[in-house]
């Protein structure tokens, strides 16, 4: 049944034209890795503290729910199951690792649906949130890289995680002195997701010449990016609530000098230092390293370095 829907989407998609399907590329975007987390570290640094801190938080946890559910199902990728399914234009460049459940919807689902559950937003933003959240979706099935269940099971996982974390953040507000608990309790669940991916043994399946179809192993890489995310967040997290105590509340000015300087510096991280990395250190590891490094920028390095430079402006 899935791949029938699939293939009744490519058939309207070949004949419908490009525009629908270069505007759900366009929303695909809104659901990649790289876009949802410089929204989050811009809202985190020079919009709203508390709302960033809760969308990272909770971006942090599904990328780690991701991860595991990833590596459980191995559900291979459409156009494996079914050579009919053709992914439009360069899709299947953006559609790494397992198939179930979709990484995007979940990625959606956490920016746009963690604002959606927010009933201190307007209700016309919360709809607009929850409007892109579906057309995201819509736009892994149209583009052919995804299946029905992959991007239900998605979006579903990524709202519940986000409904979690509003209750989360709201008790470590009532209760800040208990924060290294859930620290220590989200490290312990990282890691044990990164050995379960390490240890367990994946699907080999071959061609007819004999060529293994997907490597389990390269599969796995998008759960280590999600160990290493999450832990740098929650270790982030602590030492600037505890050592730090930045605030987005300042002059406009202030914030949009401090947005540009953080991704210039996240970019030069992203850029230039974690390919060095990677290349020095392959394999699982270096995927861990250079995701904590890239996180652990965002949750803390840069908003203390911020915070320093802006507090020895103040006494110059």
């Amino acid at each position: 049944m899935d791949m029938e829907i699939l293939l009744w989407l490519q058939e309207f998609r070949e004949g419908a034209g490009s525009f629908l399907s270069e505007f759900l590329a366009k929303m695909t975007f809104l659901g990649e890795l790289n876009t949802v987390l410089v929204i989050m570290a811009v809202l985190y640094w020079g919009v709203h503290k508390e709302l960033g801190a809760y969308l990272l938080m909770g971006w942090s946890g599904n990328r780690l729910v991701n991860g595991v559910l990833k590596v459980s199902f191995c559900s291979y990728r459409p156009w494996i199951r079914d050579p009919r399914i053709l992914p439009y234009g360069n899709s299947m460049n953006t559609a790494t690792g397992y198939s179930f459940p979709s990484g995007h919807s979940m990625n959606a689902a956490t920016v746009y649906g963690g604002g959606m559950l927010r009933r201190d937003f307007p209700r016309a933003l919360r709809i607009t949130l929850g409007l892109i959240v579906a057309l995201v979706a819509l736009s892994r099935l149209y583009l052919g890289v995804h299946t029905p269940q992959d991007v239900l099971a998605g979006a579903a996982a990524g709202i519940l995680v986000m409904a979690l974390t509003l209750r989360l953040m709201r008790w470590t507000e009532a209760h800040p002195e208990k924060d290294w608990l859930v620290v220590c309790i989200g490290l312990a669940l990282a890691a044990a997701v990164a050995l379960f991916a390490a240890l367990k043994s994946y699907p080999e399946d071959y061609d007819a010449a004999g060529k293994l179809i997907v490597d389990g192993a390269k599969m796995a890489n998008d759960t280590f990016k999600g160990v290493g995310w999450c832990a740098a967040f929650l270790v982030g997290w602590v030492l600037e609530r505890r050592f730090v105590g930045f605030s987005t509340e300042l002059p406009l000015p202030r914030r949009l000098a401090r947005i540009v300087v953080g991704l210039l510096g996240f970019y030069a991280v992203s850029l230039i230092l974690i390919p060095l990395l990677k290349s020095w250190i392959p394999g699982p590891a270096g995927t861990v390293i250079t995701c904590f490094l890239q996180m652990f920028y965002v949750s803390f390095l840069f908003p203390f370095c911020a915070q320093r430079f802006e507090a020895r402006g103040k006494a110059a």
